[in-house]
């Protein structure tokens, strides 16, 4: 586990808020910046496929001799997996001395008040000092984002759809806007599924700068990058959007730069005929959809804020059987009705209790994390 103060400070926030002040990490954040040593940041920002973007261009980057550090959320089995420095996950080590360097330059009333994200965005920063980039992913949003306190060299934005419509609005002009609303001067647009060309527009009319990811590259040189691409090709739009950033850099790289690369609970296959998937939202559901050759047996559960009976829907022609998996986490939906759901699509549901492959589990951070919880003991 985590270092024991920083976890017991931790476990003491609520991960999840109905409200939130949106004032206050900009507040916080200018209490304390002088204190804070930032390398250049590149933000990214977008409903899917921030953490596979993010890592793609850190690992590339690290692999052409800089020293980066990436910050990603949420976790899956430990909390030092949200700040990887140069290759590797925070120690426990390192994690204390940046928490025992944040209670020292904040008052006690303040870190009583930030939330559980805003405190673990400040100690990736504290973290992150004396590097040559940092790659920061946006947890919700963008615009109201604790990472956008901090000046950035460049936004990267990722497919944008429908989610969090509580916080971020109905309409995909809504999220749009207050994703858009987040690049300080220029960003990266990368594939989309949605026209957000008027957003883009008045953005660019208050001096903003957007380019488009696949300017930077040539036809042929696409189809030879998605011909050794080793990973599932519903994320190589993600790989060209994080080198299109090397490109406008002018840093060199190579396909193979990723050879080694590891991408935790991105359609994973963990075991032969055993997948992992953190996603959450109908368009993720597609994705993975589109890659699954042959029907599976489903592990699933989901938060009460998603469109699960969409998700199911997207996911029926692929599902034998759904298996709904145990989830203490107080945004669970009550499994009585995603049953309901389920039996009205007619999918065959009962309660998870061994593998039985072929076998998908997805649904969120917390169902992967529930599983291989259970998988490392054997079950």
């Amino acid at each position: 586990m985590e270092s024991g103060e920083l976890n017991k400070f931790l476990n003491s926030k609520p991960l999840f808020y109905k409200k939130i002040d949106y004032l206050r990490m900009p507040k916080t954040y200018n209490m304390i910046k002088s204190h804070i040593k930032m390398p250049p940041i590149v933000h990214i920002v977008g409903t899917n496929g921030k953490g596979s973007t993010g890592r793609f261009l850190a690992h590339t980057l690290l692999k052409r001799g800089y020293s980066v550090g990436h910050y990603t959320s949420p976790h899956i089995l430990k909390f030092n997996e949200r700040i990887w420095i140069n290759g590797k996950n925070i120690s426990d080590e390192e994690l204390d001395k940046a928490h025992f360097k944040l209670q020292k330059l904040l008052p006690k009333n303040i870190i009583n008040e930030l939330s559980y994200f805003e405190y673990t965005t400040l100690l990736a920063a504290l973290s992150f000092e004396g590097l040559d980039f940092v790659i920061m992913e946006a947890g919700l949003g963008g615009e109201f984002d604790a990472t956008n306190v901090f000046d950035k060299k460049i936004s990267l934005i990722t497919t944008i759809d429908y989610d969090h419509q509580d916080f971020l609005g109905n309409s995909i002009s809504e999220i749009a806007s207050t994703k858009l609303a987040s690049v300080k001067k220029e960003a990266i647009i990368g594939k989309q599924i949605h026209n957000i060309e008027n957003v883009k527009l008045k953005m660019e009319n208050a001096g903003k700068i957007f380019y488009h990811y696949k300017d930077f590259f040539d036809f042929d040189e696409i189809n030879y990058l998605k011909e050794k691409f080793k990973f599932p090709l519903f994320l190589f739009d993600n790989y060209l959007l994080a080198m299109s950033f090397l490109k406008k850099e002018g840093i060199k790289f190579d396909i193979k730069d990723i050879e080694d690369l590891r991408l935790p609970g991105r359609f994973e296959e963990i075991e032969k005929d055993l997948w992992i998937d953190v996603g959450h939202n109908p368009l993720a559901a597609r994705a993975i959809s589109n890659s699954l050759e042959n029907k599976v047996n489903l592990v699933y559960n989901t938060y009460k804020d998603k469109d699960y009976k969409e998700i199911l829907k997207i996911l029926k022609p692929k599902i034998n059987k759904l298996y709904l998996i145990d989830v203490k986490n107080e945004r669970i939906e009550d499994k009585e009705k995603i049953k309901k759901v389920a039996k009205e699509l007619g999918i065959e549901v009962e309660e998870f209790k061994e593998i039985k492959k072929p076998m998908l589990v997805f649904g969120s951070f917390s169902v992967v994390e529930e599983f291989l919880k259970n998988y490392k003991k054997g079950f």
